[in-house]
């Protein structure tokens, strides 16, 4: 089987160790996550835990939910779909953060179409000094987000490395979500900024988000004498800086609000406990976190701080 590590595939390099790099490659199709590798998923017609995987090692193609069970890894079907607008959805960045606190990156991932969800760049500075994306409700927008299917574990250690967002349910109904097959998931969790999104220079929305670091940053640095003041003069400076010290962050993102960039980000409110992060959505039963349930229903939880709802997208 030809190598398929993500350096042979070009997928390595985390972004938080290479902030300018955010976010990352993503996968561009639909593939399973593990052990350093991307193996390719061949999309069947019923949900994701029936894909088949191509390990290139010659005879049948094996069911995904079995190759997992050999692996004594959890089945699709018992697993929290989570998508993603920033580096979660660059298996390099979730194989750095799932090895690192141990559970593993054994992790499904696959593009998926969604329709009523735009991607902006959240108003604070991250702790690895990239400033990170960031959804927003759009009624208008169609994009090709991210899925990865977490465990248990991993979606805890996913939630603690998110806390400057607070995870809602996004249900399918309100937000239509289609994989490669066809196949229509009822609903998936999704990480939303405690502190807005930026908002555009030219007025009107957010600022576009998930691109390239390097101008991002340079525009920031442009519009603001404060934050040249602060971060400046270049990308390189904005990075070492914001990396070294926490007050810095502080006041870049007290910059953002002073400058009056700042907008709601009009999605649901979070899932109850701190920073909306600790429970899944309601009716949620073992064995049953796919997603693919009719009927799905936000939480009904406020996040942590005032919300301000846009009309909500539909199909």
């Amino acid at each position: 089987m030809a190598d398929r590590s993500l350096r042979a595939l070009g997928l390595d390099g985390a972004p938080a160790e290479l902030p300018l790099t955010y976010p990352g490659r993503p996968v561009g199709e639909p593939a399973l996550l593990t052990g350093g590798e991307l193996l390719p998923l061949r999309p069947q017609a019923g949900p994701p835990g029936e894909w088949r995987v191509v390990t290139g090692m010659g005879g049948a193609e094996p069911v995904l939910d079995v190759f997992l069970d050999r692996m004594s890894a959890a089945r699709v079907r018992s697993r929290h779909p989570v998508l993603a607008v920033g580096s979660n959805a660059s298996p390099a960045q979730l194989h750095h953060k799932l090895t690192r606190s141990g559970p593993g990156a054994t992790v499904p991932m696959a593009p998926v179409e969604v329709h009523g969800i735009g991607v902006g760049c959240s108003a604070h500075i991250g702790r690895h000094g990239y400033v990170a994306a960031a959804p927003y409700a759009d009624p208008a927008a169609r994009r090709t987000l991210v899925a990865g299917w977490l465990d248990d574990a991993q979606l805890a250690v996913v939630d603690e490395t998110e806390f400057n967002y607070r995870r809602v349910w996004v249900p399918g109904g309100d937000f239509p979500m289609t994989l490669p097959s066809g196949h229509r998931l009822g609903g998936a969790h999704l990480y939303v900024s405690l502190h807005g999104v930026l908002a555009d220079p030219g007025g009107g929305g957010p600022r576009a988000g998930g691109g390239d670091q390097r101008g991002l940053l340079s525009a920031l640095l442009a519009a603001s004498q404060a934050l040249r003041a602060l971060l400046g003069p270049g990308p390189e400076d904005w990075v070492t800086r914001a990396r070294a010290d926490e007050a810095v962050r502080a006041e870049g993102r007290a910059v953002f609000r002073r400058e009056g960039w700042v907008l709601p980000e009009g999605l649901p409110p979070g899932e109850g406990g701190s920073g909306g992060r600790t429970g899944d959505r309601p009716g949620d039963q073992p064995g049953d976190r796919t997603g693919d349930r009719a009927g799905d229903q936000a939480g009904d939880q406020p996040g942590d701080r005032p919300h301000q709802a846009l009309p909500t997208p539909r199909s």
